[in-house]
Formats: structure tokens, C-alpha cells, sequence
């Protein structure tokens, strides 16, 4: 007997996002959508299309660009929300409507204020509804895990009848334990036995058991497992893609299922990726992608490893993208032969984001010797941070700094309009005046709360990425930037965060959470 396929759906763009200060702009998640596909997950899941116009915009124009695979849109159990996703997704190849309402007692008796037949009455007319519009519709008891078990088999048995085709389980607030969800997925696989309908399961990371949760899931016969690169995602995160697709393949005895449409060597590339667009730095110690996850120190295991590297390594680190970066490009290198190497690194780039890549890349040339391919992705990542609708551009930065005199920065931005306005500012160091000093610009006083330094490539003029979380009032946004010129790459860094404070749009009332 074959083994089963397990579908890989992906939230990144969705639960992702909701991470605080983790918004992207149209360009990133049409960038990220398409690494996503070349990774070769099943199903997108693109946004909330109800939640702002620029959500609905983004998944438009993911379902109408990115081919091969499903785009499903999240949606409420109201009408509304059903009608804004089924005309997001219209275009796309596969489309898929999820549509949501929660089912535990908690949030029945304080959040919705009904009772468990209106639930299964509001939840069957919602999947009915939806069913108007694609046949392929995700139905989602928020908060399942907190559900009595036997009304959740209920729910579950009624919206598969009303036309349901995938049934997803969330653990909404990480509330599980493993052999606990394990035993509550059995239950579900069985209600629906000989039924045209799959269990799918969605767990957050609030106790840091979502991976843990979502493998028991499977093994219990889940066949669809939803979760994010890097597991980022509301409060804690969900269960990270790389994590679960390798501990599957790495146990393959075990769990006796296939994840082999998963091309593993574009795991790291899209890690990074997604990192960069985000400003959401991996920890060093993340399995899988993290830059310690293949490091040894120890004595033992460096004599073990050169004896037989399975010793003390039961992943190859080349299946997962960890392969030595090898010099391609210097100053020399013409136009076609970095369009080939940005191609062989997964990017689909219009001509214009190409030149002012190429540009960037020959400015780069000139600064270092050596190029590799993290400062390529840097550099073409610039061009989405720059090319989204920003307000303000870096014109000029310079800062002063000297032993005994408190550091003085001024700053020139251009400000969208053809003009640009320019201010000078002290402060504790130089990166604190030249924050003070685009604060005053714009008029947008804002705390650095988060700053750190990370050095992209090797060497002296390594590639600096630099990452930064604001906040204004009650709101926190990230910016990253990178460049072999900290000062810069810091002000462009904030800057970017800056940009996002000034696009930031509300999002609809209501729960945006299975």
C-alpha cells in the first residue's frame, strides 16, 4: 500500500503576518507567494481579503500571478467575508474559500454569545454559502482544542455534509499536549471515515509544542498540516514548515507519509527571505534553519563527525540549503550574468527591479571583493522595501562621532512629493541622533525598542544586516536593511520601519484567528 501525500499549507502570508510588526507590502508577499510555490507547497493561504483593500489587493494578485497551486483567502462565517474572498481568488488556478467560527464554551459563552445550535446552524449556512462560489471550502472550529470533543465531532460531521472538503482542527491558543491532540484527531479522522473530506490541523506555539502537536496530528491521520516558514505567527508563532517537513522526512520509518513535493534545498533561501522581508531575525540556535543548526564545538563531536558524520548529524546540511557560498560575481561581471544568478536563486524580476538591482550590485562591487550570494538576496530584497509605496527615501546621512563630544547626525529625505526637507540631531550614540533627527522630519516620534547587527557574508566588509522594531504609541513595526555601510543600512532600516507606521491601515473588527 502507497503511502499518503501530506499537504503542506502554508499561513505565512496569512497567521504570518499577523505577527506584530511583521507587515509586508504588495511587492513582498507577491515574493514571498512565489518562493512558496517554488518550495513547492500545496496551498497559499494569502490574507484576510475583508481585513483592509490592501489585503484584498495582495491576494488578488497572488491568485491572479502565482500558478501550480491553491490560494485560499480567510474569511468569517458571515456573507461579507465569503463574498470579498471568493472575489480575491477568482483568478487563481485552484482557489479555496476557509471560512472560520468558533466552537469552544469560552468563546461561546463570552466572545460570540450562542449557543451550540446557533453555531451549527451559522456554521453549516457559511459552508453552504461558500459552496456557491468554488468547490473547494476549508471550514475551521476556532479553538478547537478547548471544544467538547463530542460537539466537535458534530460540528465537524455537519459542515462535511453541507459540502465541506477540508475540515481543519486549530489548537488556536496552543492549549494542547501531543498525546491529548493526538487522541482528539483520532477521534475527528474516525467521524468522518468513508466521507470525501480531509483533517487538517493548525497549532500555535504558545507552550512551544505546536511542531510537537501538529506531528502527533499526522500520525493520528491528519493529511493536511497548516503552518509558516520560520513559524512566525500571532503571539508565539505556529508550527514552523522547515521543522515539520524534516522531522517527517528524517523519520520517514515512523510516520510512513510523503513530503517529497517539499524541495528541501530552498528551505534556508526561503527562511532568509522570509526573515528579511519581515525583519523577524531567526535565532541562532532554530533547528533546521538557524545558523548554529549544523555548528559543532565540542571536542567529541568534532572527532565524531570526522570519524562518520552521522554520528552527531542525522540531516544533511546540503538537503536543507546549507551549502558553501562560492564567489559567482565581482566587479567585472556584466548584466546577463547576474540575471542568471538571481534566476538560479529563485527570484522572478521585472526589468526595472533588475536594473536597480544591477546598479546596486556594481555600487557593492566596488566596496568588496568578494560577492556572495546572501548580499545578492540583499540587494534585490532593497529593491521590494524600496519599491513598495514608501513615503520616504534616504537622500544623505552623515554622523559624527568623537571621544568626549556627544555624536551629531544630519539627515536628507525625499518625501514623495519631488521635495525633501533636512535635519540635524544629538544623541547618545550615532544611531540615536540619526533617529532623532528623521523623528523630527517627519513628525513621527517613535522608540527604538529592538537593534541588532548580524553579519550576512564573512570578512572584514561583510554584508551588515541590521534590523530594528519601533513603536509609536500602540504601535510596533520592524525595518531591515543591509549594506557593508552600518551607518546607512541602520538609517535605512528605520527608515523602512518609518514607511510602515505611515502606510498603517486598521485592520477590519473582529477575530482574524483560527
Amino acid at each position: 500500500m502507497g503511502k499518503d501525500n501530506l499537504i503542506i499549507f502554508d499561513t505565512t502570508l496569512r497567521d504570518g503576518e499577523q505577527c506584530p510588526g511583521a507587515s509586508m507590502n504588495n511587492l513582498e508577499k507577491i515574493e514571498v507567494a512565489r518562493q512558496l510555490a517554488l518550495l513547492g507547497v500545496n496551498v497559499i493561504e494569502a490574507g484576510f481579503p475583508v481585513a483592509s483593500p490592501g489585503d484584498f489587493e495582495a491576494v488578488s494578485q497572488i491568485a491572479r500571478e502565482i500558478r501550480g497551486v491553491t490560494i485560499a483567502g480567510l474569511a468569517r462565517a458571515v456573507e461579507k467575508d465569503i463574498d470579498s474572498v471568493a472575489k480575491a481568488i477568482e483568478k487563481a488556478d485552484s482557489p479555496r474559500i476557509h471560512v472560520f467560527l468558533a466552537t469552544s464554551k469560552t468563546h461561546r459563552d463570552y466572545k460570540l454569545k450562542k449557543s451550540k445550535e446557533e453555531i451549527l446552524d451559522g456554521a453549516a449556512k457559511a459552508v453552504a454559502y461558500a459552496k456557491r462560489f468554488c468547490d473547494d471550502i476549508e471550514f475551521s472550529p476556532e479553538d478547537a482544542s478547548r471544544t467538547e470533543p463530542e460537539f466537535l465531532v458534530e460540528v465537524v460531521r455537519e459542515v462535511v455534509r453541507v459540502g465541506a472538503t477540508t475540515v481543519n482542527i486549530p489548537d488556536t491558543v496552543g492549549y494542547a499536549l501531543p498525546v491529548q491532540f493526538g487522541e482528539l484527531i483520532g477521534q475527528v479522522v474516525d467521524s468522518v471515515k468513508g466521507q470525501n473530506a480531509l483533517i487538517s490541523v493548525h497549532c500555535h506555539n504558545d507552550l512551544g509544542l505546536a511542531v510537537a502537536n501538529s506531528l502527533a496530528a499526522v500520525k493520528a491521520g491528519a493529511r493536511q498540516v497548516e503552518c509558516t516558514i520560520n513559524g512566525i505567527g500571532e503571539r508565539a508563532g505556529n508550527a514552523a514548515l522547515e521543522e515539520l517537513v524534516m522531522a517527517i522526512r528524517t523519520r520517514e520509518d515512523f510516520f510512513n507519509i510523503n513530503v517529497d513535493h517539499i524541495k528541501t534545498k530552498r528551505l534556508l533561501s526561503c527562511s532568509r527571505i522570509v526573515s528579511n522581508l519581515t525583519g523577524l531575525v531567526v535565532q541562532r540556535n532554530k533547528a533546521i534553519v538557524g545558523k548554529n543548526a549544523f555548528s559543532h564545538e565540542s571536542g567529541v563531536h568534532q572527532d565524531g563527525l570526522l570519524k562518520k558524520v552521522d554520528t552527531y548529524e542525522i540531516i544533511k546540511p546540503t538537503d536543507v540549503g546549507w551549502e558553501k557560498t562560492d564567489l559567482v560575481l565581482g566587479k567585472h561581471s556584466g548584466r546577463h550574468a547576474f540575471i542568471q544568478r538571481i534566476e538560479e536563486l529563485g527570484f522572478q524580476l521585472e526589468e526595472e527591479t533588475v536594473n536597480l538591482a544591477f546598479q546596486e550590485f556594481k555600487k557593492l562591487s566596488d566596496l568588496k571583493k568578494e560577492i556572495y550570494d546572501d548580499d545578492i538576496v540583499s540587494l534585490i530584497q532593497e529593491q521590494f522595501h524600496e519599491k513598495g509605496n514608501v513615503r520616504y527615501h534616504l537622500k544623505n546621512v552623515k554622523a559624527n562621532v568623537e571621544t568626549g563630544v556627544r555624536p551629531e547626525a544630519s539627515v536628507e529625505l525625499s518625501d514623495g512629493n519631488g521635495g525633501s526637507q533636512e535635519a540635524t540631531a544629538s544623541g547618545d550614540g550615532p544611531i540615536d541622533a540619526i533617529c532623532q533627527a528623521i523623528d523630527q522630519i517627519t513628525g513621527i516620534p517613535c522608540k527604538l525598542l529592538d537593534y541588532s547587527v548580524l553579519s550576512k557574508t564573512v570578512g572584514t566588509d561583510a554584508m551588515g544586516e541590521v534590523s530594528v522594531q519601533i513603536q509609536n504609541e500602540e504601535r510596533k513595526v520592524w525595518g531591515k536593511s543591509a549594506g557593508t555601510n552600518i551607518v546607512e543600512a541602520s538609517t535605512q532600516a528605520y527608515l523602512n520601519a518609518v514607511n510602515k507606521l505611515v502606510q498603517y491601515r486598521p485592520c477590519a473588527k473582529g477575530s482574524n484567528e483560527p
